[in-house]
């Protein structure tokens, strides 16, 4: 049976119904199931997010030495434990990943997912703060483009600067709408990141620095003197920027991030 008629068949054995709160969305092209595994392997422990019905995790059992696989909707826990019950290399957890300790649950894993779209960035964001290196997910085209261009880009956003600053990331593949039931309204891409030794600039605090680059996207048409000033003071902020050669007419959008990390650390001076 291939992956379409499967994926069909299960949702109606189960009488399942995607649900848009879940941001449910089953991806059944084979070839790109298979390029978002591509780089695990028979050594590798696999923290899948949000698992669905398991076409993924189907692939990723057998290259995997484990599967962790994390689904928040008890109907899809119960799809796959009934369709993986002769595994003896998965383990699935019926929870919320943003409540969960990832260091705990998966230490050393890789991450392998096909994220649900509402909430990718708080995802990200907080498998960026624990200690896995290595992270594959297939996420929204929008979102892969802006956390895989360069910080001053014109497309750049605040997640752009956070992944930067803590890793390399960049786009393996388009995926068309087509390849999911039910199509999404957007395209989606798979995307790779990679985390860095350590942080990719030197500041001296980084919930300051994050501060600055996020406060400068939600007021983003403006110039850095106005965007920022409500957290520096603005004539020792127009100082700082004098110092960099900056001009203050700039927007904070066209600051690379090591422009970011030198205001941040001549703001404690």
């Amino acid at each position: 049976m291939d992956i379409y008629n499967e994926t069909r068949y299960l949702m109606k054995s189960y009488n399942i119904h995607p649900k848009k709160n879940f941001g449910q969305n089953f991806l059944i092209d084979k070839h790109m199931l298979n390029k978002i595994a591509k780089d695990v392997s028979k050594d590798d422990i696999v923290l899948e997010i949000g698992p669905g019905l398991g076409n993924l995790t189907a692939i990723l059992l057998e290259k995997a030495k484990k599967v962790v696989a994390v689904e928040i909707d008890a109907k899809m826990v119960e799809v796959l434990n009934d369709r993986f019950k002769l595994y003896n290399n998965i383990e699935i957890i019926n929870e919320d990943i943003l409540k969960l300790d990832i260091n705990k649950i998966a230490p050393g894993a890789k991450v392998v997912a096909n994220l649900p779209y509402y909430i990718t960035t708080s995802i990200i964001t907080n498998i960026i703060k624990s200690n896995i290196k290595d992270i594959t997910l297939l996420i929204q085209k929008e979102v892969a483009d802006r956390i895989c261009t360069e910080p001053g880009n014109k497309d750049a956003g605040a997640i752009t600067y956070y992944i930067n600053y803590f890793a390399d990331a960049c786009v393996v593949d388009y995926v068309s709408s087509d390849s999911f039931i039910p199509q999404p309204k957007v395209e989606s891409a798979i995307v790779k990141i990679t985390k860095l030794d350590g942080p990719r600039v030197n500041v001296e605090n980084e919930e300051l620095l994050f501060r600055l680059i996020k406060e400068n996207f939600t007021k983003r048409r403006k110039s850095i003197t106005n965007s920022l000033g409500r957290i520096i003071e603005k004539n020792k902020l127009i100082n700082i920027l004098d110092e960099l050669q900056i001009d203050v007419n700039t927007r904070g959008e066209a600051l690379s991030l090591e422009q970011y990390a030198q205001i941040c650390n001549m703001c404690n001076k």
